[in-house]
């Protein structure tokens, strides 16, 4: 689990790409205290698994399925990246829970400076927009942050200066891919009325049900 809160800008070091999974060498220093083999750090909204690691870097294995739901796929040595390093139990909660298993990607379509705030507007496909809330959270490249507005299919977040400071969106441009995850809870809720449904299905056809259709 993670907050959404980024903890470092790491910088990509290298990247050995296979058929469909890549090896990609992160460099890095805050996110590196304390850490050992097989500790999770969030990478750019990814839950990756640390493989190896020194003093200034780490590296994590990004299997077909990541590759494919996520923009890791097109990076590059020198790209900056959004880390943060798994939750302790009693840590502050200061964003939101963060599964690292993003639902996909979007586009950003625009920027717009508001006074201090910048507003970002990201178009996404309707299998993730069904799950996006005016006002819920939702974690962009790993960032926790709040939905300002919804019109399908874009939906806009407004970031604080510190935000643009501590983490890579306001260094993103117009048709930059994003990673996002959406509030976890409008899934588990759309999982239990699908199974409660199909429970009343499978319950409402029996051999007394077939009988008096005239079909037993």
């Amino acid at each position: 689990m993670f907050t959404g809160l980024v903890e470092e800008i790491g910088k990509v070091e290298s990247i050995i790409k296979s058929t469909k999974s890549s090896r990609i060498t992160i460099k890095a220093k805050k996110v590196l205290e304390g850490v050992k083999l097989g500790d999770s750090i969030c990478t750019n909204g990814v839950c990756l698994t640390v493989s190896s690691f020194d003093s200034g870097r780490f590296s994590v294995d990004v299997m077909p399925e990541t590759i494919r739901r996520s923009n890791l796929r097109s990076f590059l040595p020198d790209d900056e990246i959004n880390l943060e390093r798994a939750l302790r139990l009693g840590d502050r909660l200061g964003g939101h829970i963060v599964n690292g298993h993003i639902d996909g990607t979007g586009i950003i379509e625009n920027f717009k400076q508001e006074d201090n705030a910048l507003w970002i507007t990201i178009v996404t496909s309707p299998e993730l927009f069904k799950y996006i809330v005016q006002k819920g959270s939702i974690a962009i490249d790993g960032v926790s942050l709040t939905v300002a507005y919804i019109d399908e299919p874009v939906f806009k977040v407004s970031i604080i200066p510190h935000t643009k400071d501590t983490t890579t969106l306001f260094r993103k441009k117009v048709g930059d891919e994003v990673n996002l995850e959406c509030d976890m809870i409008g899934k588990y809720i759309e999982k239990l009325l699908d199974a409660n449904e199909q429970v009343s299905i499978n319950k409402g056809i029996d051999f007394n049900y077939l009988s008096e259709k005239g079909f037993a």
